[in-house]
């Protein structure tokens, strides 16, 4: 017999409970820790991880544990394609009035990936291509979205990715960078000083109630991106996180 409309809308439901909790566990587990978090029967989560599988949006390794599926990555990359056009006016509007390079930017996994941007007019400027994969630890992007995570979900991720330096200012501390993580909530606002280039500094704030972690980003060279920079920059990026955040909901 077909399930009802109410136990198929429930199967799908619990498909999509199964993605995210294989995300949230840093992209792979077992049968029996997908069990225990969806708080479901293993016969159930095999029956949907069997499905998810013969369909590519889902795998299984070497090891027996359950991985993504390749398939994800596509809808992934369309997705995020999307989102970045929604943003594209406010990021060109940022960039009118500050006249530096503007990012928005999600999470990807244990990363950040660069979804759409608008660039500086000038000659010299800040330049990150779309699609490009960065540290949460070493951007403004990242370190805005870590600061939206308790500390014990930060420690998970650098224990998977480690802090790997990309410029000799970059943190190279789990200590160093909840100190730096609980100042950006304080303020409101995260800072990438030469942690990504060297001689490029960069602010930026999370977007409230996005889909999935979002941060904006202003950034150009030290010379121009100072202090009297950054007293413009801040009220004008919370005024575009969320017009960001109105047009994405």
């Amino acid at each position: 017999m077909a399930d009802s409309p109410t136990e198929g809308v429930k199967s799908v439901a619990r498909v999509f409970d199964l993605l995210e909790l294989i995300a949230d566990a840093g992209g792979d587990v077992t049968l029996s820790e997908l069990s225990t978090m969806a708080e479901l029967p293993l016969p159930t989560i095999h029956r949907l991880l069997r499905t998810l599988v013969s369909l590519g949006y889902a795998r299984q390794l070497a090891n027996r544990r359950y991985a993504l599926g390749p398939r994800l990555v596509r809808l992934g990359e369309v997705a995020n394609r999307q989102f970045g056009q929604l943003a594209k006016p406010q990021l060109k509007d940022l960039v009118a009035r500050l006249g530096e390079t503007a990012n928005l930017a999600t999470i990807d996994g244990d990363q950040v990936i660069y979804v759409s941007q608008a660039p500086s007019p000038h000659a010299m400027r800040m330049f990150t291509e779309v699609g490009r994969r960065s540290g949460l630890h070493n951007t403004g992007v990242g370190k805005a979205i870590l600061s939206q995570f308790d500390d014990d979900v930060v420690r998970d991720i650098v224990a998977r990715t480690g802090l790997p330096k990309t410029t000799e200012h970059s943190i190279d501390s789990l200590d160093a960078l909840l100190d730096d993580l609980h100042l950006s909530r304080e303020r409101g606002y995260a800072i990438d000083d030469g942690e990504q280039e060297i001689g490029v500094r960069c602010y930026a704030m999370t977007v409230p109630g996005a889909p999935v972690p979002t941060a904006v980003s202003v950034s150009g060279p030290v010379a121009r991106v100072d202090e009297a920079f950054a007293a413009r920059a801040i009220p004008v990026l919370r005024e575009v996180v969320q017009e960001i955040a109105a047009v994405t909901a």
